[in-house]
């Protein structure tokens, strides 16, 4: 006989899941049990957030939704800054969890709230598991995880519809989880290609949409045929070599940066918003350009954000609408005749180069990305170094660095990582960048990471403070309250969990850490010592 758990399970098996993150707690025993016989290997973490980020990190190695299962009560309640995180970012996480049943939640009140009116603001659904329902409920819950824009969806399991057995009949059928956008048409389709046509300097700017929906081939080529510079936003990183001529990098948070693309892109006479969502910007990219500016806005979903305008919006997928537009212009003509983007590449490559003075963490981040494969995928925790960094960084390939950039949450690096690293089937290496205090978020993890063998590279820059915080701080002409703090013996703690561990101040000790750390079978804390006013003028 068939119990409700195992029809759970066995839905998440056919959506192509084989890894679920977690906590146990006695409420969620029987879904663990069926989901470790149908296929789907549980690993123990020592967070809830932590887990949920590690699935993600799965999600960005193998394309499947991520697992989070947690028990009532604290666990759901542990779990609210990654869900919250997978809203804004648009991660695909099914989020189990264990609940008493309704007529025992009546009379007992131990750990018991209501988890569906909690998770309810910052999921796409909320369903609570009710037997003989259980197939046609996970069928949604699947396919709203993945329609659209990716999100979250909660599903809440009674005890005993987990453990119940039932003769409910059930489908692993895949194919309608997976919706299909065709390309807008009408009058505005038409009025868009003739200004796309007529364009002597276009430019492209792509966000988390085109990378979710996997058109980084599509959008390369297209670049290259008509020669159109592209911008990206921090997710959309690598949608186009990051090495290719016509690749500007990376944009969201730097000031310094946008003092480059924001001149570039009110000099163009045809913007191209291909799947950017600007939940990843900051307000220097609210209303960027003028209401009657020729922006064309191609975008899986309606979009209700207000940051901007667009004289044209296209509903449609960007694969498709790249193949429409691709036929409405000589690739002949040249673009931008007068060089403007190339200009704007080398001022990028001077405003972000390494230190003179041959240390500091534009140094480090220079200095890895010289000596890692180029098929390395990087993590980056929120705070001053992600910014750099994510400036900095060269992607050769969509989601060549992963990190929380629309909700911007400390705390995600190294769990991202791992789950990355532990689901990628390419083992390609993994380096997580994270600053000293993000670091201090989830030493626990270092556990998961010592018992699941991954030999994940975590660079810290220590500075003994938050650096983002105390440059705000002092802009902003207040005293330095909250943000400094001691120093911690990282490469002790390393080697306390079992990984390796050292101090670097120098790029030649980080040349020889770096090269020991991609061949060595556990993981390695290179800890980078940098001053507590490194990142001044650097952001």
């Amino acid at each position: 006989m068939t119990t409700g758990a195992d029809i759970i399970a066995g839905k998440l098996h056919a959506a192509g899941c084989r890894h679920a993150f977690g906590i146990p707690g006695g409420e969620v025993l029987a879904l663990m049990d069926s989901i470790d016989r149908a296929g789907i290997r549980f690993v123990l973490v020592k967070h809830e957030n932590a887990g949920g980020f590690m699935a993600e990190g799965g999600w960005h190695a193998d394309g499947a939704p991520g697992v989070l299962l947690a028990t009532l009560g604290p666990g759901v309640a542990n779990a609210i800054n990654v869900v919250a995180n997978a809203w804004q970012d648009r991660v695909p996480l099914v989020f189990l969890t264990g609940c008493v049943d309704a007529a025992e939640a009546e009379s007992y009140t131990h750990q018991v709230f209501d988890h569906q009116q909690l998770l309810r603001p910052i999921v796409k659904a909320s369903f609570s598991a009710r037997l003989d329902a259980l197939d046609v409920m996970m069928d949604k819950a699947i396919a709203i995880a993945l329609e659209g824009q990716p999100g979250p969806v909660h599903i809440d399991v009674p005890t005993k519809v987990a453990e119940a057995l039932t003769q409910e009949s059930w489908n692993p059928s895949r194919g309608r989880w997976l919706p299909q956008l065709a390309v807008a048409d009408g009058p505005h389709l038409t009025e868009a290609l003739e200004l796309f046509a007529k364009a002597k300097r276009p430019i492209a700017i792509a966000g988390v949409d085109a990378v979710n929906e996997g058109a980084g081939p599509e959008l390369a080529a297209f670049c290259r045929q008509f020669s159109i510079p592209l911008i990206t936003s921090y997710k959309g990183k690598g949608l186009l070599d990051e090495m290719d001529a016509l690749a500007l990098g990376g944009a969201g948070l730097s000031p310094k940066a946008d003092n480059i693309f924001l001149p570039l892109i009110n000099q163009s006479d045809c913007v191209l918003l291909l799947g950017y969502d600007p939940i990843e910007m900051r307000a220097n990219w609210r209303n960027p350009w003028p209401d009657d500016a020729p922006v064309i806005d191609v975008s899986p979903v309606l979009r209700t954000h207000g940051m901007h305008k667009a004289r044209f919006e296209l509903r449609s997928s960007v694969k498709s609408a790249l193949s429409v537009f691709s036929k409405s212009r000589s690739a002949d003509e040249q673009a931008w005749p007068a060089g403007e983007p190339a200009r704007a590449r080398a001022d990028l490559e001077s405003a972000f180069a390494p230190e003179p003075d041959g240390w500091g963490p534009a140094t480090v981040f220079h200095t890895l990305r010289k000596l890692t494969p180029d098929e390395t995928v990087v993590t980056a925790d929120s705070g001053a170094h992600r910014i750099l960094v994510s400036q900095i960084w060269k992607c050769r390939q969509p989601r060549g660095m992963l990190q929380s950039s629309a909700l911007c949450t400390m705390g995600c690096a190294v769990p991202l990582a791992i789950g990355h690293r532990l689901i990628d089937d390419t083992e390609a290496p993994v380096v997580a960048f994270v600053g000293d205090a993000g670091l201090e978020m989830c030493l626990g993890e270092l556990s998961t990471l010592r018992d699941l063998g991954l030999p994940v590279i975590i660079c810290v820059l220590v500075d003994r403070s938050l650096s983002l915080i105390e440059l705000k701080q002092r802009a902003s002409q207040r005293a330095n309250v909250g943000v400094d703090f001691g120093e911690t013996d990282f490469p002790e703690i390393a080697r306390a969990y079992g990984g390796h561990g050292t101090w670097v101040e120098a790029v030649d000790g980080l040349a020889n850490e770096i090269e020991g750390a991609l061949h060595r079978p556990g993981f390695t804390i290179i800890a980078c010592r940098i001053s507590n006013r490194a990142y001044d003028g650097k952001l």
